[in-house]
């Protein structure tokens, strides 16, 4: 499938870092933890979305296959949206450098009810006048007057300071938002320093941070990250969770259950996101999420 580039799954055993001593007393009860489909408002925005989105960048959770083989067509991976919807998933993770917009429209042309959902995507660009064109783009691509959520892509080293060296691109996105192009924006972080900054920053409405309790692909240690992702819920802020199977690492596949409790458990969490390369897929997880909530 053109533009979905996928990352190795194959890494080396990873410790647990005493991942049990980590786990909130709620997670130890599984009491009230959410269900795949259980409908959640995204911080103060108020946006609805099941708790579990699919991510489209096909970063999935099976284990040892390679970038020839795990190829989807357009339109198996259509399918696979719809068939996500047909699960009661209704919130949808993409980006501009996923090229999944024009599957998405496909998707919402055949049989996804557009106001049913919420649709989320990131821009890489950090300049004012590309991030505007970006953004009129990527509705074009969508076929949709407003886009639901709309991050900045990718926090990284060196944008620490975000708040003041990317005030040009966020004010592209306030200006959207203004106009009805967007109705919330916010960033996705890959740095822990700049994921401290969101609690405290007005602008951000929404961030997509990495969590699970092995600190796997995570931006920390899961004991460093869950206090900052706390602080921004309390702020009113929308925390969405990415890599919770640490990006198809084998090893947190064979702690599934584990790292699924544990962030459904933390409370900070309003949905997570996790890619998928086959409906067999997304129903294993469906089915794990619903056992532990029913723990």
């Amino acid at each position: 499938m053109p533009n979905l580039d996928r990352r190795s799954f194959l890494r080396g055993a990873m410790g647990t870092l005493a991942a049990a001593a980590l786990m909130p007393k709620a997670a130890h009860a599984a009491t009230g933890l959410p269900k795949a489909s259980d409908i959640r408002t995204l911080g103060g925005t108020g946006l609805k979305c099941s708790y579990l989105g699919i991510g489209t960048g096909i970063r999935g959770r099976a284990p040892g296959i390679t970038e020839q083989t795990m190829k989807l067509t357009g339109d198996q991976y259509v399918e696979l949206l719809e068939h996500a919807y047909s699960r009661g998933v209704t919130y949808f993770d993409m980006a501009d450098r996923y090229g999944s917009h024009n599957y998405m429209r496909e998707a919402l042309k055949r049989s996804i009810p557009r106001e049913k959902v919420m649709l989320l995507s990131k821009v890489w660009s950090r300049e004012p006048g590309e991030i505007g064109r970006d953004i009129e783009r990527m509705r074009r691509e969508l076929d949709t007057d407003c886009i639901d959520v709309l991050l900045i892509h990718c926090l990284r080293e060196g944008e620490e300071n975000w708040p003041k060296t990317l005030r040009p691109a966020m004010d592209v996105f306030a200006d959207a938002k203004a106009k009805g192009h967007i109705k919330a924006h916010g960033v996705s972080c890959h740095n822990l320093s700049a994921l401290k900054q969101v609690a405290d920053e007005p602008w951000a409405d929404v961030t997509l941070a990495r969590i699970n309790p092995f600190g796997n692909r995570m931006d920390g240690p899961p004991d460093a990250v869950a206090p900052i992702l706390q602080k921004i819920h309390e702020s009113g802020k929308g925390v969405l969770g990415m890599k919770i199977l640490g990006e198809g690492d084998p090893a947190v596949i064979a702690k599934m259950e584990q790292s699924l409790k544990f962030v459904a458990g933390l409370g900070s969490v309003d949905a997570i996101t996790i890619g998928f390369m086959s409906k067999t897929e997304l129903d294993d997880v469906v089915k794990r999420i619903e056992a532990v909530a029913s723990e």
